[in-house]
């Protein structure tokens, strides 16, 4: 029975950004290289490119031999862990790609290993030709360097046994793969997305605890709340590790962003699905006056999420769908950066509540101050830790 070893590796220049994977299978017993494939891919995640690799690799593998042993080495942990079965996969991008690489071979022909970068030089050289050829508008050929091939998409499969010449130390590089050791070993994940939460200072709706979102007036921050979003600037230039400032389009969440970034010396990019819930025909009213006017309504909206306000305001649950839809593209976006979220109570306490993965009444049980800080961190195996909450030593 033949045994190959296929290596893979994707890349994403801007995460997402123009993409690409490279590939190649190893006779395991030559060290020969057999196959080469490669592909720009458009605009995608590096994960993406990385689940793209490892197709690209297997199939290419399967043409040789579809009952071969595969050994897969790839420097992904997220990829490695995912397809030996350790770690679940939850982002949808991942799910068809994993299914798709998971059909090409019967699962007990195929074995996963992390190496790192260093050892998958030849994968990811192969993934950045292809980058290189995209952005040209050029094709990637096996085996052709930098050939311009003129414009157009790249092959789906890879070209039917590439062989390529190797050197004495790529034969033996192959011949000494390390076979996985078994134990517990720490998890290298690369540094996580970092999300540190910023409610907007003082409105003078806030004090008076009065229902404001994204469908009321729209107030803009008091003197208080100036002075809050002052110190909150303070407490975040010195602890020196904002990257990135994004706010929500509401003037209040726009005014404190500005009165950090200009502290900061970043700008400030604005999204909508950070805005607060809209609560309808609430907007402006207290609890009380909420409980004397619309009773009924009020009662069912405390204990069922998905219930609107009077007025058609937006539900918890659409909030929360709302919610982690812009937290997945904001993970994708800047994975291993740390990023300011200028935002609202609800869409602080839902970060909160779905990272802990806890029911929708928990909102309920979350106290969270004007101008406090909270951070939460989102990890490459789609888990998530809360880092802090309602912090606000800095107003004190």
């Amino acid at each position: 029975m033949r045994e190959f070893i296929v290596e893979a590796d994707g890349g994403s220049r801007g995460n997402p950004g123009p993409a690409g994977y490279g590939s190649v299978v190893i006779d395991a017993t030559t060290g020969e290289t057999l196959v080469e494939a490669a592909e720009y891919i458009g605009v995608a995640t590096n994960n993406v490119a990385e689940y793209r690799g490892l197709v690209a690799g297997l199939r290419a593998a399967h043409a040789l031999d579809p009952a071969a042993q595969i050994h897969v080495r790839m420097d992904s942990k997220l990829v490695v862990e995912q397809m030996s079965g350790r770690w679940k996969i939850k982002h949808p991008d991942m799910k068809p790609l994993a299914a798709e690489a998971g059909a090409i071979f019967p699962a007990d022909q195929v074995t996963y290993e992390w190496i790192p970068r260093a050892q998958n030089k030849h994968a990811d050289r192969l993934a950045n030709e292809a980058m290189d050829a995209g952005k040209r508008g050029e094709q990637w050929i096996a085996g052709a360097g930098q050939t311009p091939k003129g414009r157009g998409e790249l092959r789906d499969q890879p070209p039917p046994a590439a062989t390529v010449t190797t050197t004495e130390a790529d034969v033996r590089a192959a011949r000494n793969v390390a076979a996985p050791s078994p134990g517990w070993a720490p998890a290298d994940m690369g540094a996580p997305a970092t999300f540190v939460l910023l409610r907007h200072g003082e409105t003078p709706l806030t004090p008076q605890k009065r229902f404001s979102g994204s469908g009321g007036t729209n107030p803009s921050l008091s003197p208080v709340g100036q002075d809050q979003a002052a110190r909150a600037a303070t407490a975040l230039a010195a602890r020196g590790t904002i990257q990135h400032i994004i706010a929500s389009p509401l003037t209040r969440t726009r005014e404190t962003a500005a009165a950090v970034a200009d502290r900061l010396g970043l700008d400030v990019t604005i999204e909508e699905g950070l805005r607060e819930t809209d609560f309808g025909a609430w907007e402006g009213l207290t609890f009380g006056e909420v409980r004397e006017r619309y009773p009924d309504d009020l009662t069912t909206w405390l204990a069922d999420p998905t219930a609107q306000p009077t007025g058609d305001g937006e539900s918890f649950a659409a909030t929360a769908t709302r919610i982690a839809a812009t937290r997945d593209k904001l993970i994708a976006a800047y994975a291993g950066r740390t990023v300011l979220l200028v935002t609202h109570v609800t869409p602080i306490k839902t970060f909160v509540q779905l990272a802990l993965g806890a029911p929708p009444e928990s909102l309920f049980r979350m106290e969270l101050s004007a101008a406090s800080l909270s951070a939460v961190a989102y990890y490459a195996d789609g888990n998530a830790s809360v880092r802090l909450f309602n912090d606000t030593s800095h107003l004190r």
